[in-house]
């Protein structure tokens, strides 16, 4: 096996795109817009008789005293098991490949990988002797979504959701409620409603150039197909006024709700979920296979739940967000410091 540094979009894309989870987290596209926020990338892969059979692309997070450690969000993307589940061959195939990466943090003064496997990781599984040492940590992405099948037809897709979602479905559109993508100029209005949504249901947000440098990767750009990554925003309008708004991705087979907004006047006509099935049957004209709701939680979100699952699908479980420490010193340092900071 030989480790390579993936210096061409296709390349990577073509590899992590044929997928219904998030993986739009490990596009190159993607990679670009956590550079235009301030971090450094890296995009690794690994090649066995000429095929690619790994890759990861690592975003560099500095923390203190100049140390930094890498993050792998949904990913790497790996076809071969993780060395705590399979035999010795992908043990083996396993750390030459995150011996690399671990060359690379030595490097750069990362002192541990922050990684979600798709697969279950068991820390206790690993052997002894596999010389990684990995922790579980609290979730980035959410770690349980629904994924929507859309080669199902659109009555399918509205017999399969709950009445009340129907319901509000045609409410909206009785109303007089209309859908239409953003123009960049319009950012404001977005920006605007997320801030209604956030002082309204406790979320915490990005700054406003976060979602504007997010956005750039739609409006910025020539169209690559469903093989780029692609962002779009979109509007649901009342009375000419803007009072709700979608954020999805388009990456591969699968569009992903990514953030979502609505303002406290005009909550009646329920345009959100009028929004939400537009972008699905977008999703579905534009040939994509999934739409991903991309994270629902009973606990932390209830709401935003509860609406999600309105409109049926599957509920699929990833492992969890683990981390592969380098530096044991300095790592439970890190801990520390992230727990202190929580309670104050």
């Amino acid at each position: 096996m030989k480790i390579i540094n993936i210096s061409e979009p296709q390349i990577l894309n073509d590899l992590v795109g044929s997928d219904p989870s998030a993986r739009f987290l490990q596009s190159w596209e993607w990679g670009e817009f956590q550079e235009k926020v301030g971090f450094k990338v890296f995009r690794l892969a690994a090649e066995e008789d000429g095929k690619l059979i790994a890759a990861a692309t690592l975003i560099k997070k500095p923390f203190f005293f100049g140390k930094s450690y890498f993050y792998c969000p949904r990913g790497p993307i790996i076809n071969f098991q993780f060395p705590c589940l399979a035999g010795r061959q992908a043990i083996s195939n396993s750390q030459l490949f995150f011996n690399e990466v671990k060359k690379l943090a030595d490097k750069e003064n990362c002192i541990f990988l922050r990684f979600e496997p798709e697969t279950k990781l068991k820390v206790e599984d690993c052997p002894e002797d596999s010389g990684l040492k990995i922790e579980k940590s609290l979730d980035v992405q959410p770690s349980k979504t629904i994924i929507l099948d859309l080669l199902q037809s659109e009555d399918e897709l509205l017999k399969n959701m709950h009445p009340k979602t129907r319901y509000n479905i045609r409410l909206a559109e009785k109303k007089g409620v209309k859908i239409r993508e953003a123009e960049p100029k319009e950012f404001n209005d977005f920006w605007c409603l997320l801030d209604d949504t956030c002082e309204r249901d406790g979320f915490r947000a990005h700054e406003d150039k976060y979602y504007d440098k997010m956005l750039s990767l739609g409006y910025n750009r020539k169209k690559g197909g469903k093989t780029s990554l692609n962002i779009k925003l979109f509007f649901a309008v009342y009375n000419s006024r803007v009072i709700a708004a979608n954020i999805a991705g388009f990456f591969g087979d699968t569009a992903t709700y990514i953030h979502g907004a609505s303002g406290n006047e005009f909550r009646n006509v329920m345009a959100p979920y009028l929004l939400q099935w537009e972008t699905i049957k977008l999703a579905k004209r534009l040939g994509y296979r999934y739409y991903d709701f991309y994270g629902i939680d009973e606990k932390k979100w209830p709401g935003v739940t509860r609406f999600k699952r309105g409109f049926g699908g599957r509920e699929m479980d990833y492992p969890g967000t683990f981390d592969m420490i380098f530096d044991g010193t300095w790592y439970y340092a890190y801990k520390t410091f992230r727990k202190l900071r929580r309670m104050f």
